[in-house]
């Protein structure tokens, strides 16, 4: 079965590359499904999860945003963060999510402290939803 090489890069790090079958990236217009052979597209993406399905098995990614190239079977995605669903830490994104509600009701808040909180607020309540479907995945 052909493939694409997918490679996942933060500021941080090269956070995830491997040979796909399929990737469904979170785009603003709702999710997109790259196959082999795929157009060259770029598209941006909203934060969400990145499934990727290698060897007829599925991995679980949350990513904050930021944009994908895809061009000779290969999706170059460029986030903020990309997070593997294994690896997120259910209570600390609990725990962050909280704290950015708390801060999002704030009278005193000036509206770049208010933008900060509420994508503060989504990266977390994206890393929960991954982590919970990852979950219910893993009991079927």
């Amino acid at each position: 079965m052909p493939t694409l090489t997918l490679e996942m890069v933060t500021p941080e790090k090269a956070a995830f590359q491997s040979q796909a079958e399929f990737v469904v990236l979170p785009a603003w217009e709702g999710e997109m499904g790259v196959l082999p052979e795929h157009a060259p597209f770029l598209v941006q993406l909203r934060p969400g999860e990145v499934r990727v399905t290698e060897s007829g098995q599925v991995r679980r990614f949350a990513v904050s945003g930021g944009f994908a190239e895809i061009k000779n079977n290969k999706v170059a995605l460029f986030a903020e963060t990309a997070e593997l669903a294994e690896q997120i830490d259910e209570e600390r994104a609990r725990q962050a999510l909280e704290k950015a509600k708390a801060e999002s009701v704030r009278k005193d808040l000036d509206s770049l402290t208010l933008a900060a909180a509420e994508a503060a607020m989504r990266r977390a309540q994206v890393r929960l939803m991954v982590s919970e479907r990852r979950r219910r995945s893993s009991a079927s």
